[in-house]
């Protein structure tokens, strides 16, 4: 990874935003104001509402009479989010796209911010930066940029598969135009991490970019976000994660050179993963149904053998949280716990990846 200085956006380069909706239509007015007040780039909105019942559709038809750059697709039959993000995204031709949500937003100048990142280096296939979550109201967005970060593709797979996390939230990421297209849009066969597969196949393609020290946009965070409705709890987002990385392998590997040796790190840091979740849930005195399910798929990731260091070290950790035997205090734990927790965010908001996990 290298940092340079940022550059000025030459040019006004064109932005498809696509927002899918359904079911938010008090907020696609403030979603929407926040594309349309994008300076630096020619923007244009598809607004996609998939056949929601609350009216969605009448309020994103007002947004475009009032403004050419929005236009609408609606649907009379839900078909899912994945296929809203593949008919949007099918239907826009802009240089650059963006996957907005319509409860989400962007920040001030962010289309410009990784615009500038992309026209300066043609070989970068994917911006990103930071995208902090909100309830109500956001915080002022940070919009001085410190620099740029950029990765050769491989190179950024290797930490993301290293961390066995996304780093990246739909928001923020702007996609290649062209890029986009040769990907296909995102892959039904993963509908809870199919974002997280079309980041990692971009850094088969090309570069990834970051843009650093700012906000690009903001997530609202509530129980209703359309790819959370049907899809919850540690073990699912696991075995989504590890599906992801098996699609990965396979349908890419001719472009990933060391693809095996890849997979591995995957299943270790998978498994790594898998057993401190459960034995912090006996630390922290916290019920989990999935308990068996995530011993069960450690173990089938890597095989227990007595001989190998992470079973030995995260084997023996569970053990002795199932025993309620604890090395600290309780009330040093959580404090730790809390501790660790900051020190990821901190650097995933600075850096644009967390630590691997266990590894804090």
């Amino acid at each position: 990874m290298t940092r340079v200085r940022p550059r000025p956006l030459s040019g006004t380069p064109r932005v498809s935003v696509v927002i899918p909706c359904y079911n938010y239509g008090r907020f696609l007015g403030e979603c929407v104001d926040s594309v349309l007040s994008q300076e630096g780039v020619d923007v244009d909105v598809l607004i996609v509402d998939d056949a929601s019942p609350d009216g969605s559709a009448e309020v994103a038809h007002q947004l475009a009479a009032a403004d050419s750059r929005v236009r609408v697709i609606a649907r009379e039959i839900n078909k899912g989010h994945i296929a809203t993000y593949n008919e949007g995204l099918a239907a826009v031709d802009g240089t650059y796209v963006l996957l907005l949500s319509a409860d989400d937003l962007l920040a001030p100048g962010s289309l410009g911010r990784a615009a500038a990142l992309m026209e300066a280096n043609p070989t970068v296939g994917l911006v990103y930066g930071f995208c902090p979550s909100f309830m109500d109201k956001p915080a002022p967005a940070r919009t001085n940029v410190t620099s740029w970060s950029i990765w050769p593709g491989l190179d950024w797979i290797e930490q993301v598969c290293r961390r066995v996390t996304n780093p990246v939230m739909t928001p923020e990421a702007l996609v290649r135009g062209s890029l986009m297209r040769e990907l296909g849009g995102y892959d039904p066969r993963i509908p809870y991490a199919a974002d997280l597969l079309i980041w990692l196949r971009a850094g088969t393609r090309g570069q990834i970019g970051r843009v650093n020290g700012v906000d690009q946009a903001f997530y609202r965070k509530h129980g209703q976000n359309m790819h959370l409705q049907q899809f919850a709890g540690v073990y699912t987002d696991m075995v989504e994660r590890l599906r992801t990385f098996d699609i990965l392998f396979a349908d890419d590997a001719e472009l990933i050179p060391e693809a095996d040796r890849l997979r591995q790190v995957v299943l270790r840091g998978l498994t790594r993963e898998a057993l401190l979740v459960v034995s912090r849930a006996y630390e922290l005195g916290v019920e989990i149904d999935s308990e068996k399910q995530l011993i069960d798929l450690a173990e089938e990731m890597v095989p227990r053998t007595p001989d190998d260091p992470l079973w030995r070290r995260y084997g023996a950790r569970l053990e002795r949280a199932r025993a309620g035997q604890r090395r600290v205090p309780r009330q040093v734990d959580l404090v730790k716990e809390d501790l660790w927790g900051r020190i990821r965010w901190r650097r995933w908001r600075r850096y644009g990846l967390m630590s691997e996990v266990g590894s804090v």
